[in-house]
């Protein structure tokens, strides 16, 4: 398994499963636990939060695990694997977990030890390159701590979506990011329109620039975005 910690979030209201989880889990250094009680706070978790795996139950209080899921997927833009754990053992029940979203599906009771095979199986989509930082002139980006340095200024904690778009922007500097790309590597749909990328962005663009007093962010018209150094920013 790669030496950095697996950040795995569990969503589960059974408090007694939850604790044999953390009990199981949390013993091996290898990783870095999360828990949820129900929809909304696992919702809540993922849109502040970065993991690696999240480990999903289907009967929750309010909202199920199938609703949360397609919400994680349509509304966060979220891409990390999921994993159902449930009672719910048809076809069809199968077939909704994984319509909804789902990258494996779990049927209790189930041995500890399977969920851990599954859990590390899905851990290994990580990007190796998730713990390099990656450089431009006058800015860091962190992927495993999700957070932006700058030449004089404070670290800049970033998350979800925001987070996302810095590091294909990082990444691809000094060229720019088309808005397909963005789409297709945040949101994984091409239903997204551009009004939703833009509003990202500026989301992105405005933090950034709160931060620094400078637009670091350029608009590319007609084709997507492109990061600027301090120094381009300024000139």
């Amino acid at each position: 398994m790669n030496d950095t910690p697996l950040r795995l979030l569990i969503v589960e209201d059974n408090r007694p499963l939850a604790e044999n989880l953390f009990e199981y889990f949390g013993h091996d250094r290898h990783y870095v636990l999360d828990f949820a009680p129900d929809g909304l706070t696992a919702l809540h978790l993922v849109a502040t939060q970065s993991y690696d795996v999240i480990v999903l139950d289907v009967m929750l209080p309010g909202v199920s695990g199938f609703d949360i899921c397609r919400r994680l997927r349509e509304d966060l833009g979220c891409q990390t694997p999921v994993i159902f754990m449930t009672a719910k053992d048809q076809l069809p029940d199968k077939e909704a977990g994984f319509g909804a979203g789902a990258d494996d599906y779990l049927v209790k009771p189930f041995n500890l030890k399977e969920l851990k095979l599954r859990v590390d199986a899905l851990g290994r989509r990580r990007l190796p390159s998730r713990t390099s930082v990656v450089h431009i002139p006058g800015i860091g980006f962190d992927p495993g701590r999700l957070t932006v340095s700058l030449v004089g200024h404070s670290d800049l904690a970033l998350s979800g979506i925001g987070a996302r778009l810095f590091e294909m922007l990082i990444r691809a500097y000094p060229d720019f990011v088309s808005y397909d790309r963005i789409v297709d590597t945040v949101w994984g749909e091409r239903e997204v329109d551009r009004h939703t990328v833009r509003t990202h962005v500026y989301a992105l663009r405005k933090a950034l620039q709160d931060h620094t007093g400078h637009t670091l962010i350029k608009t590319m018209h007609g084709r997507g975005y492109r990061l600027l150094s301090p120094e381009e920013a300024q000139a």
